[in-house]
């Protein structure tokens, strides 16, 4: 992974950076422990059997905090403020998958330092999170 800064003036509609990762049960703890969030859908494989999902997932917000990466060491990179972040959580990543956020930049308002960006996750050839953010880019 890239990181560092795109300043707004030189920022293109179609740049598109990616980070990849792996998300383990060691993750998932962590993350569980950052967020206080222990749903047993989670934690728990015995209870998550019992679920629409039929096994444990990761948090979602795990998986969105990809993008956040993305966002916050590539694309704009260091000193982007986030504004906005509209998800859509399409299918459960689970322990041991290997996701790839990618963020594209959609719309740039280069007075206002504005940028658009199209979010997506994927883990293989499945969409597991799509949305948008608006960000406040760094101006250098």
């Amino acid at each position: 992974m890239k990181t560092g800064t795109i300043c707004i003036d030189e920022l293109e509609i179609g740049m598109s950076r990616s980070v990849e990762k792996t998300i383990g049960d060691a993750e998932i703890a962590m993350f569980a422990e950052l967020s206080t969030d222990h749903n047993p859908v989670h934690m728990d494989e015995t209870y998550a059997q019992n679920t629409l999902f039929k096994g444990r997932i990761a948090h979602g917000m795990l998986t969105a905090g990809l993008i956040s990466a993305v966002i916050g060491e590539q694309l704009p990179g260091h000193g982007t403020i986030y504004m906005k972040q509209d998800l859509n959580f399409l299918a459960p990543v689970r322990p041991n998958d290997h996701v790839v956020a990618t963020v594209t930049v959609a719309d740039i308002n280069r007075a206002k330092r504005r940028v658009t960006l199209d979010c997506v996750c994927t883990v293989g050839d499945t969409v597991v999170l799509k949305g948008e953010a608006l960000v406040l880019a760094p101006r250098c």
